[in-house]
C-alpha cells in the first residue's frame, strides 16, 4: 500500500536521477512532496485586456484564435509555430518554438485563457510561448496556478505532475490525526482537503480554508510537541548547583550590573540549584548584557566542579565571546577554550580530550565554540551547564543534541528579541523566561530617521560622510536577488481583500542594490552578505567587515546576528515598510556600539507611507520614537501578529525560535490561529499526557519533533 512514507519512486517515471533531484530539496518521501508547499502562485484568474497588461511581468489573457497557426522552418532545423489571436482592445500574434505538434491544438475560433509576458510595439502586440487552457462558456478556469521552488532537473511542470499523482496515490492513506472534536470546535477541513487545495485551489475561498487548516496543524503539532518536551525535562535529574560567590565575575567587571540583570541571575542561580534540569531562555535587546548572566551561569556550574559549554551559531560570533569571557574564566582559576571549524586538528584534539578527562587537575572547565560542539567526537566528562547564544538563529535540533551530549546539565539559552509574555508563552513552552528589560547605563541612543526615495541624493551625501570620517555603514535589503516575475502572487497577497495582489513598491535585492553601491561610490569597498551564501564565506566578509576593510556591507537581515563592529555607525534599511518593528529594531541594534555618534535611516520604497495616517508610515514612526525593545515587540505583535517573531529562513520557509519549520505562517491573520492552537494542545496532553489515545497524531508530533529536531525521546 502507498503511504506518505512510500519513496518518491513510486510515483510514475521518477527514477534514481529524478529522486536525487528532490532530495537535494529534502523532498525523500510523498509526504515530503505534498509539504513542499508553493512558494506564490500565478495569478491567472486576473484576465485583462491586451492593452491594459503589464509589459514588465506576466498577463492572463482571454483571446480568440484568428487565424489557422502556421509553421515556419528554418535553417538552423528549428521551427517556430505562429498565429493571431483577439479580443476587444488589439489582434496578438502567439508564437511558439520548436512545438509542431502544437499546430492542431488551437482551431480558427477557439478561445484560450494565455498566460505569459505580452510585448506590445505600438498598437501590435505579441507573446512568445505562453501557457494556453481552452476556455468554454460556463466553465470556470483555475484562477491560481502553484509555483514552487526547484532544483536542477527539475521543472514546474514535472512537480505539479509529481504532486498531482501523489495526491491520487495518497486518496485512501486520508487518516486526519487531528480529532474530530478539534476539527469541529475551530471550524477546520480535513486534512487532504487541505493538501489537494494548497497545491491545486479551486478558488480563493478553497485556498484560505486549506491555509487555515495547515496553518493550524503546524502550531498545534508544536505546542504539542514543546509541551512534551518540557514536561520529559522536569522530571528529569539534574547536578544541584549550590550558589556560591559571585565576586570574583563582578569585581572584574569595569561597569555595575543593572537590576534587571541581577534579577535574572538570581533566577538562573535558583534553577541551577534543583536536581531538575534548567531550561531557561534568557531575552533582552542587543546590548542589555546578557553575556554577563550567561557568565555567571557558567562560574556557578565550574564552582561546583562540572563543566560549561557556550555555543554561537557563527565562527566570527564565537571567537568574540572566547575574547570576552575567556580571560574573565582563566583568571579565576577556570581553563576555557574555543573549539570551531577553523580550529587546526592537534588543536581540536586536545581540546575533545581535555573535555572528556576525568582528572579535575587536567579537565577542561569551559568551552566556547559553534556546531563544531556536536560532533560525534565531542565528550563531556562532568557537563553542568550549556549555553546556547542567539536562540532565534538556533533550531531545538542543535540545542537538544548538545544537551544529549551533556546528559542532565542544565540547559539557558539567549534571544537578543525582546518577545511580548503572550506570545513568549506560547512559543517557549518548554522553557522558563527571563527578561533583561534594563538597557545599562551610557548606552547611545540611535537616533532614527524615516525618508522614501526622494532623499536618495542626500543619503548618499551622508554615506560618504560618515565613511570618510572613518565610519562604517550596514544597507540591509529584504530580498538576495531580484524578485519573482510580475504575476506571481505570494499566499498573503491572496489574502488581502478580493483577493487582489497588494501594490508594492519595487524591491531593493542586496546583489543589485551593491552593484548600484559600487558604481556610485567606486572609492570604496562594497561587499555583500546573504543567507544562501556558505557560512565560511559569511564569516569571512563579517572579519572583514570587522577588521575595518570594508566600507559599506551590504547584507539582508543574516547580519541580526553578528559580532560587535563599533565602528559601524550608521543603519540604512531598505524597503522598511516590508520589515516588523522587532526586525527593524534589531537591525537598528547593530550600530551604535561604539563611541561613534550612530544613526538608523529607514526608507520606505515610492508610493509607501507618503501619507501620515497610512499603516506603513505609523509603523516606521513607532521606530522613530521608540527605543524600547518589549514596547516595540508588543507594539509589533499588535499590528502584525507573530510571523515576525518567527523569522525566515533564506530558503524562504518560516522558523519559530526554537527551529521546527513553520511552511507557511507569517501574517497578521495567523495570530488568532497560534492561540487557538496551543490551547487546543494544553487542553488535549491535559487529559492524555502521552496522546496514547491519538495513535496518528502522537507520530506525526514525534516524526516532526525526532527527526527535526531531537526533542523527543
Amino acid at each position: 500500500m502507498v503511504t506518505r512514507q512510500s519513496p518518491m519512486t513510486v510515483l510514475p517515471g521518477i527514477g534514481k536521477a529524478r529522486a536525487a533531484a528532490y532530495a537535494r530539496m529534502g523532498i525523500e518521501t510523498l509526504g515530503d512532496l505534498l509539504l513542499h508547499y508553493p512558494r506564490a502562485y500565478e495569478n491567472r484568474g486576473d484576465v485583462r485586456l491586451l492593452s491594459e497588461t503589464n509589459p514588465d511581468g506576466k498577463s492572463a489573457v482571454l483571446l480568440t484564435v484568428a487565424s489557422e497557426p502556421k509553421t515556419v522552418r528554418l535553417r538552423s532545423h528549428k521551427s517556430f509555430l505562429k498565429f493571431r489571436a483577439f479580443d476587444e482592445s488589439g489582434t496578438c500574434e502567439i508564437v511558439y518554438f520548436n512545438q509542431d505538434y502544437l499546430k492542431s491544438k488551437f482551431p480558427v475560433g477557439s478561445v484560450y485563457r494565455f498566460y505569459g509576458k505580452v510585448e506590445r510595439s505600438g498598437r501590435s502586440f505579441k507573446m512568445s510561448a505562453p501557457a494556453a487552457e481552452g476556455y468554454a462558456e460556463g466553465f470556470a478556469l483555475p484562477p491560481y496556478r502553484a509555483v514552487y521552488r526547484m532544483t536542477e532537473g527539475l521543472t514546474q511542470n514535472q512537480i505539479l505532475k509529481d504532486v498531482e499523482a501523489a495526491l491520487e496515490l495518497l486518496a485512501a492513506d486520508a487518516v486526519d490525526p487531528l480529532p474530530a472534536s478539534l476539527r469541529e470546535k475551530r471550524g477546520l477541513c480535513s486534512l487532504p482537503y487541505a493538501l489537494r487545495h494548497i497545491h491545486r485551489p479551486e478558488d480563493r475561498e478553497s485556498l484560505l480554508i486549506a491555509r487555515r487548516r495547515l496553518i493550524y496543524d503546524e502550531f498545534f503539532t508544536f505546542s504539542l510537541g514543546t509541551s512534551m518536551a518540557g514536561r520529559r525535562n522536569r522530571s528529569a535529574s539534574a547536578p544541584a548547583c549550590k550558589r556560591q560567590e559571585l565576586t570574583p565575575l563582578t569585581e572584574r567587571l569595569s561597569y555595575t550590573l543593572t537590576d534587571a540583570q541581577v534579577r535574572a541571575i538570581d533566577e538562573i542561580c535558583a534553577d541551577m540549584a534543583k536536581e531538575t534540569p534548567m531550561s531557561r531562555i534568557l531575552v533582552g535587546d542587543v546590548g542589555c548584557g546578557k553575556t554577563v548572566c550567561a557568565a555567571a551561569a557558567m562560574l556557578i556550574a565550574m564552582q561546583n566542579g562540572l563543566q560549561s559549554a557556550l555555543m554561537a551559531p557563527t565562527e566570527i560570533l564565537a571567537r568574540q565571546h572566547y575574547a570576552d569571557l575567556s580571560p574573565l574564566f582563566e583568571a579565576m582559576g577556570y581553563s576555557c577554550a574555543l573549539l570551531v571549524g577553523a580550529t587546526p586538528a592537534a588543536e581540536k584534539r586536545r581540546i575533545k580530550a581535555a573535555l572528556a578527562e576525568r582528572d579535575p587537575e587536567k579537565r577542561l572547565s569551559a568551552v566556547i565554540g559553534t556546531h563544531a560542539l556536536l560532533t560525534d567526537d565531542v565528550e563531556f566528562a562532568f557537563a553542568g551547564l550549556v549555553v546556547t547564544d542567539e536562540q532565534h538563529r538556533f533550531g531545538a535540533r542543535q540545542r537538544a543534541r548538545l544537551a544529549e551530549k551533556s546528559e542532565h546539565a542544565h540547559l539557558l539559552v539567549m534571544s537578543a528579541t525582546p518577545i511580548p509574555r503572550s506570545l513568549a508563552l506560547v512559543l517557549y513552552g518548554d522553557l522558563a523566561i527571563s527578561r533583561i528589560d534594563q538597557m545599562p547605563p551610557g548606552r547611545q541612543r540611535v537616533d532614527t530617521f524615516a525618508v522614501d526615495e526622494s532623499y536618495r541624493e542626500r543619503l548618499n551625501g551622508f554615506i560618504e560622510k560618515q565613511t570618510r570620517e572613518g565610519g562604517q555603514v550596514y544597507v540591509v535589503c529584504p530580498a538576495v536577488e531580484e524578485e519573482k516575475d510580475a504575476g506571481e502572487v505570494d499566499l498573503y497577497d491572496i489574502l488581502s481583500e478580493c483577493g487582489a495582489p497588494r501594490e508594492r513598491a519595487p524591491i531593493k535585492n542586496a546583489v543589485g542594490h551593491a552593484e548600484t553601491l559600487r558604481a556610485r561610490f567606486p572609492q570604496l569597498c562594497v561587499e555583500v552578505l546573504h543567507g544562501r551564501m556558505k557560512s565560511r564565506e559569511k564569516d569571512a566578509v563579517m572579519q572583514r567587515f570587522a577588521a575595518g576593510e570594508v566600507d559599506i556591507l551590504v547584507s539582508t537581515t543574516v547580519i541580526e546576528v553578528g559580532v560587535n563592529v563599533p565602528n559601524a555607525c550608521l543603519m540604512i534599511v531598505e524597503n522598511a515598510e516590508r520589515f516588523g518593528l522587532s526586525q527593524l529594531h534589531q537591525l537598528r541594534g547593530r550600530v551604535g556600539r561604539g563611541k561613534r555618534k550612530s544613526w538608523c535611516i529607514l526608507v520606505a520604497g515610492d508610493g509607501v507611507g507618503q501619507s501620515a495616517e497610512h499603516p506603513s508610515r505609523r509603523r516606521l514612526d513607532v521606530m522613530r520614537t521608540t527605543y524600547d525593545g518589549f514596547a516595540i515587540a508588543e507594539q509589533d505583535l499588535a499590528q502584525r501578529g507573530p510571523g515576525d517573531f518567527l523569522g525566515s529562513g533564506a530558503d524562504g520557509t518560516l522558523r519559530q525560535s526554537g527551529g521546527l519549520s513553520f511552511r507557511l505562517a507569517n501574517a497578521a491573520e495567523d495570530g488568532e490561529i497560534l492561540a487557538q492552537a496551543a490551547e487546543d494542545a494544553r487542553e488535549l496532553l491535559s487529559r492524555d499526557a502521552e496522546l496514547a489515545a491519538h495513535p496518528a497524531l502522537a507520530e506525526r508530533v514525534q516524526e516532526a519533533f525526532t527527526l527535526e529536531e531531537g526533542l523527543i525521546s
